[in-house]
Order: C-alpha cells, then sequence, then structure tokens
C-alpha cells in the first residue's frame, strides 16, 4: 500500500526496517534515529550524527571526545591547591629547622675550634685526590663482593630449602653458618680472615689485602643476604610449587622456574638495603691495610692532625649511598604499588 509512504517507507538494503519520513535511516545492527538526526545503537546509547545524515552500513558512529565535569575540573584545582600548599609548608619548615641547627651549631661555645679542626678548606683540597683515589678501591672491593655475596646468599637459602632426609648435613652446615656469621661483627670477620687466613700458610690462598678484605665481606654479608633470600622463598605460597609439581617439574625445576623468580622480585627492596650497608663497611677493609678512602684520610691526618680528610672521606661516602637508598625507597614504593597497598 501506499497511503503511509510519506511517513514510513520500507527499505530493502536492511530487511524491511522503517525510516521516518525526514529520510534518515538506521544504522546496521538495528539502530534507530530520532527526530534530531541522533543515532541510537543497539543498546540504547544515543550517539549524535552530524546534521541527521545517515551512517553507512556497516559503520558505526564516532563518540564526540569526553569533557570533564566542572565537579570534576574543581577537585582537580582543589588537588593542585592543596599539593602546593602541602609543598609550601614543607619546604619553610625543612629551610627553619635547617637554619635553627646551623645557628645552634655556629653558637655553641666551641665552634670555632670544631671549625678550624674539621672545616678546613685548604686541608679538604689537600687531602681529597687521595681520598678519592682510595675510594676507587671502595668501590672496586663493592663491585667484586656484591655478585660474590648474592651467589653465597641465594645458595645458602636454597639449601635450607631441602627437606629430603639426605640433606641434613648441608642444612646443618647451611644453619651453623648464618648463625656463626651474623653473631660476629663485621670488622671481626675482617680480622680473622686478613690475619688468620695467610697465617694458615695454604698453598695458593690469596695474599692480597684487598682479596682478603672481599672474602671477609663475602662471608659477612652472605649470611645476611642468605636469610633475606630465605624469608623471600618463605613467602611465595605452597599452592605454586604444588601446581608446579603437578604439571612434572621436579623440586629442582620448580624453584628454578617458578619459586626463585617470585623471591627474588620480592627481596629486590631489603637487599639494596643490604648493599648500601656493604658500600659503606667496604671502609672497614682499611682496619687490615689496603689504601682505600679511610687509609688514605688516616694518613694525612696523622701527617696534619686535622681531621677535614674524615670529612672527604665522609662526602664520598655520601655521594654513593645516596641516590642507592633512594632508588631503593622507589622500588619499595613501586612494588607497594603493584600490591593495590
Amino acid at each position: 500500500m501506499t497511503g503511509s509512504g510519506d511517513r514510513d517507507r520500507a527499505t530493502p538494503a536492511d530487511g524491511g526496517s522503517r525510516v521516518r519520513g525526514d529520510g534518515a535511516g538506521p544504522p546496521a545492527g538495528g539502530a534507530r534515529t530520532s527526530g534530531d538526526g541522533a543515532a541510537s545503537p543497539a543498546g540504547g546509547a544515543a550517539v549524535p550524527v552530524d546534521d541527521g545524515a545517515q551512517a553507512p552500513a556497516g559503520t558505526a558512529a564516532v563518540a564526540p571526545d569526553w569533557v570533564k565535569s566542572a565537579r570534576q575540573v574543581e577537585r582537580e584545582r582543589l588537588r593542585r591547591r592543596r599539593t602546593a600548599r602541602s609543598g609550601s609548608i614543607a619546604t619553610a619548615s625543612t629551610v627553619l629547622v635547617i637554619v635553627l641547627l646551623l645557628w645552634v651549631l655556629t653558637a655553641s661555645p666551641g665552634w670555632p675550634r670544631v671549625r678550624e679542626t674539621f672545616f678546613d678548606p685548604e686541608q679538604f683540597v689537600s687531602a681529597l685526590p687521595d681520598v678519592l683515589s682510595g675510594f676507587l678501591l671502595n668501590i672496586k672491593i663493592f663491585l667484586i663482593a656484591e655478585p660474590l655475596i648474592l651467589v653465597v646468599g641465594l645458595l645458602v637459602a636454597l639449601v635450607r630449602s631441602l627437606r629430603a632426609p639426605v640433606f641434613f648435613p648441608l642444612r646443618a652446615l647451611a644453619v651453623a653458618y648464618t648463625d656463626v656469621f651474623r653473631g660476629v661483627p663485621t670488622i671481626l670477620v675482617i680480622y680473622l680472615v686478613g690475619f688468620g687466613l695467610p697465617a694458615l700458610g695454604l698453598q695458593g690462598a690469596p695474599t692480597d689485602l684487598a682479596t682478603l678484605g672481599v672474602i671477609a665481606l663475602t662471608l659477612s654479608y652472605g649470611a645476611y643476604v642468605a636469610e633475606v633470600f630465605r624469608a623471600g622463598i618463605d613467602s611465595v605460597h605452597p599452592s605454586q610449587v604444588a601446581a608446579a609439581r603437578s604439571l612434572g617439574l621436579s623440586h629442582g625445576k620448580a624453584m628454578r622456574y617458578v619459586v626463585v623468580p617470585q623471591a627474588v622480585r620480592r627481596v629486590v627492596p631489603p637487599l639494596l638495603n643490604d648493599f648500601v650497608s656493604l658500600q659503606k663497611d667496604t671502609a672497614l677493609v682499611a682496619t687490615i691495610g689496603p689504601l682505600e678512602a679511610l687509609r688514605q684520610a688516616q694518613i694525612h691526618v696523622a701527617s696534619t692532625f686535622n681531621y677535614t680528610p674524615y670529612l672527604a672521606a665522609a662526602l664520598l661516602f655520601i655521594v654513593l649511598t645516596i641516590p642507592m637508598a633512594r632508588f631503593t625507597d622507589y622500588l619499595a614504593a613501586r612494588s607497594q604499588r603493584r600490591r593495590g597497598q
């Protein structure tokens, strides 16, 4: 019939779907258009179409860019204002505390003598080259000892995770190692290794003082790192091991491919804290004689009776350890964000 042709006409392209009298056809998928030309997809959400134009068959109408509401804009403005105010207050309070500390220090009766003894610019400039050359030895000791400590700590932690009765002697040895070297101060370990190992007269035993210092630091810090690794391994849920074993993996492969990777990621921040302490404790190697930063500072102090070279050595250690500490904090914060804390 043609009596209603002015209002609704059937279009063969869409299988008999009706269109309004203004000629705007529906998009594919059963979408309809309203009188103002806004296409409504199947699902009910209205999508504007330019000037009532019909969307081509098989194409979807493009939604406009999302625009922030006035409430969201106001909320972000208040957040920025609060952040700026907090930063200003923190900066002002920090400056005030520093000024007060400097005033208390410089107003003390003994400040002139302390300034002459510890803050002499001439002594600082004179001692800095030698202290810096010794500090390079500190860095060398640290870079050699760090990977050795990681290997020793991980091996000891893995041995302590063995549960078969046949491995009991190894577990007992690992427990004894961690108990002894965590209980003995690091400086005593350096003395025992630095003076005791050469005294044994063993063939092939190292005699270089820096090498003996590396061995002592590895033995001492390996015990601490082993406990860090063991805590990481114990933090992995037992269901991970059960799932790996159910897939046919042996205990060793389950530890290698499933447990240890997860444990290492979890213990990176505490490991970096231990390495910050290791970098500082490389100065203890000076007790057995290597010419590192502390020993070079001691030589200058003994010849000038001025303690400013110690300040130069301390500043070098600070320059190296503070970036490591901040990197550790960053990793810890990122780990917390990943866990949703």
